[in-house]
């Protein structure tokens, strides 16, 4: 049965919660389909204490969008027969401080759009009632405001809006998929966080003049600010933006 789908606006209230006490807990953990992007790369790997490199060999798989032409990079199950999510358990998850946007969303979607007079990004915002989830029968009430506060969702929403806005680049100017080096550029800098940070103090990139020397130390260390010139820097070797 497919879920139902509504429109929800940002102060709407709805009744939703979601703890081991709800009888179908773990449920939405199954019949996994999840792609990651960069931000929940680098909270699951730092959660995980393994270097970028080795979380993407361990719990990942990557393919070509077949819309955007871009990689994407989606968890692979920890088991084969329910495609359940391997870091699900019993008690929950395992990585639950760190889990990934999408899942602290649940039951919500997010998405943007671009206002084509004013420029603005407009959020939209749907409620998901699938078939298997109880949570919408207990009596806590939400919006899509509160919630986002709740699942501490603003650094994870703010990542996710400057990576649609590249895959929003890539639609406008490049038609069908990157070429591999392009490819394996996208990659390393979004996806492969720490070889993206060897590349930087190894070998330089064509930017690095506007990096003064503080930020370089700071680079060294913090993976939020990595992240945030890897999407700067992606923007202009690819789309000279």
């Amino acid at each position: 049965m497919a879920p139902q789908i509504t429109p929800l606006s940002t102060d709407e209230p709805f009744t939703f919660r979601c703890s081991p006490t709800v009888p179908c807990f773990n449920a939405c953990c199954r019949d996994l389909n999840q792609a990651l992007a960069p931000y929940d790369i680098l909270r699951l790997k730092n959660n995980l204490g393994l270097p970028s490199s080795r979380f993407l060999e361990i719990y990942t798989s990557q393919h070509i969008g077949p819309e955007s032409g871009l990689p994407v990079i989606t968890l692979k199950p920890g088991s084969k027969t329910d495609r359940l999510c391997p870091f699900v358990t019993p008690k929950g998850c395992r990585v639950y401080s760190d889990r990934p946007a999408s899942c602290r969303l649940y039951p919500m979607a997010r998405g943007t759009s671009r206002d084509r007079q004013t420029g603005d990004i407009q959020v939209h915002f749907a409620l998901i009632r699938e078939p298997h989830c109880l949570g919408f029968r207990q009596k806590e009430r939400q919006t899509a405001r509160s919630w986002i506060q709740s699942q501490d969702l603003d650094l994870y929403n703010e990542f996710n809006d400057l990576f649609l806005e590249l895959i929003s680049l890539k639609n406008r100017l490049i038609a069908g998929p990157l070429d591999l080096v392009a490819r394996q550029l996208f990659h390393r800098a979004l996806y492969d966080l720490d070889a993206f940070r060897d590349q930087i103090f190894r070998l330089g990139l064509p930017e690095e003049g506007t990096i003064d020397a503080a930020e370089r130390e700071t680079l060294k260390t913090d993976d939020v600010a990595l992240l945030r010139l890897a999407h700067t820097y992606v923007r202009k070797a690819l789309f000279s933006r």
